[in-house]
């Protein structure tokens, strides 16, 4: 089993903080084996008794009764409630599941999971900690549900480091699988290429799409699967909703509404199934409406919806290090620059403006910088800047790291990925 120690240590740090710890990530990109085993085992190795952790895994049969919060609520309290010697730990996966109750006894009240973990946290003897696989079952704005009383740690599928140090070898075969079967954990298990591609092709199928069609009540899901296929295709390029209505329109031959699209969009998204990068205007400092960035969570998943027909190394390689850094934990920009030489007024791009707290890096995604044209056209927009914030190239073709005569920093991709790096 891969140690995710980046995941585990941020849990432990939130250890009996007085707020709901709550795991969220795309389905089966390992928030249950982080929380029921390597937590699990973590607190057993530290003194805990099994029998202080109460584990409920909602979408399992057993505990389905469970789904209604008010159940969840009596049954934990029956365990901790004049306990106060004792502490406890609460464990409840794919919380998403839970049903809001209907209280007709109190002219029909709704008491929703929020409500009962609210209640449950109040009790000084108990740790609670959840799991979801879409924003639906919790909310995008947890903290505004929780009154900010709730720490939220994001799981993404297996980083290129964690996939390597499972799979070793030499480190460009094993980024070049990475890069076609992504990062989703039992794909380090199956062995047979065509084993692999019908496994990510199941999963986006039976798993993704059905959960977004059922949770969200689509009624097109013919549209949401052009949707899908539309920003597969378009990873790491400008879009908005009305492009892709419009494209949605000319190969469906009806016309279809931005307004729908948009909202399906926030559906995928909200599964997490895809991320949205916004725009930033540098110099300016305001961010833009529309196009966004979208970018796959897991390249896999990306390459198996578009049966593996549109392998772009360079968008591939863009989404890769996108993912990277959200996974650090960086807030992420698409950056824009004016350039105003020569009379003209063009929009120049920096695909990253990276904030950490009070500090800001450029980084630029370069497959190959190979021709004097490429060289400039990567480097153009990095030095339009005109700051002195720390700027990065991360490249594919070179076998070493170097800072240019212009400051900027070029680093090798697979060096950026392993951590050999120092951003900031």
């Amino acid at each position: 089993m891969i140690k995710r120690d980046f995941y585990l240590n941020q849990i432990v740090r939130s250890m009996w903080n007085g707020e709901v710890k709550v795991i969220t990530g795309i389905r089966r990109c390992g928030k249950s084996v982080l929380l029921f085993d390597l937590f699990y085992e973590y607190l057993l190795a530290n003194g805990v008794d099994e029998n202080q952790i109460i584990k409920l895994e909602l979408d399992q049969r057993r505990f389905y009764q469970y789904r209604n919060p008010v159940a969840l609520c009596d049954y934990v309290e029956s365990i901790v409630k004049n306990r106060a010697d004792k502490e406890f730990y609460l464990f409840i996966d794919e919380v998403q599941f839970t049903i809001p109750f209907i209280d007709e006894e109190h002219g029909k009240q709704v008491v929703t999971i929020y409500d009962m973990l609210s209640e449950l946290k109040a009790y000084k003897n108990l740790d609670v900690y959840v799991t979801g696989s879409n924003s639906k079952g919790l909310s995008s704005d947890i903290a505004t549900e929780f009154r900010g009383r709730a720490t939220q740690i994001r799981i993404y599928p297996f980083s290129f480091e964690e996939f390597y140090s499972a799979v070793g070898g030499a480190e460009k075969t094993a980024l070049d699988s990475y890069m076609l079967y992504g990062g989703m954990p039992r794909i380090i298990y199956i062995e047979n290429e065509q084993d692999k591609k019908e496994y990510l092709s199941s999963l986006y199928q039976e798993l993704y799409i059905k959960d977004i069609v059922e949770r969200n009540r689509i009624e097109r899901e013919d549209i949401l699967n052009h949707i899908l296929d539309f920003l597969a295709s378009q990873i790491a390029s400008l879009t908005n909703p009305n492009n892709i209505a419009n494209a949605l329109s000319d190969t469906n031959k009806e016309k279809i509404n931005p307004a729908l699209v948009s909202n399906y969009i926030h559906h995928i998204v909200d599964s997490f199934l895809v991320n949205v990068a916004k725009r930033y205007d540098v110099k300016g400092k305001k961010y833009f409406k529309y196009p966004n960035k979208y970018y796959y969570t897991d390249l896999g998943l990306r390459n198996a919806r578009l049966n593996y027909r549109q392998y772009d190394p360079g968008h591939i390689m863009e989404n890769i290090i996108y993912n990277e850094l959200i996974r650090r934990r960086y807030s992420v920009d698409v950056g824009v620059v004016s350039d105003r030489r020569k009379g003209q007024n063009l929009q120049k791009e920096i695909d990253f403006v990276v904030n950490s707290g009070d500090k800001k890096i450029y980084i630029q995604s370069a497959y190959r910088m190979d021709t004097p044209d490429k060289l400039t056209s990567e480097l153009s927009s990095l030095m339009l800047t005109k700051d002195f914030f720390k700027k990065i190239v991360v490249r594919m073709d070179i076998p070493h790291n170097f800072f240019d005569e212009n400051g900027i920093f070029h680093c090798n991709l697979i060096d950026f990925l392993l951590g050999r790096v120092e951003l900031f």
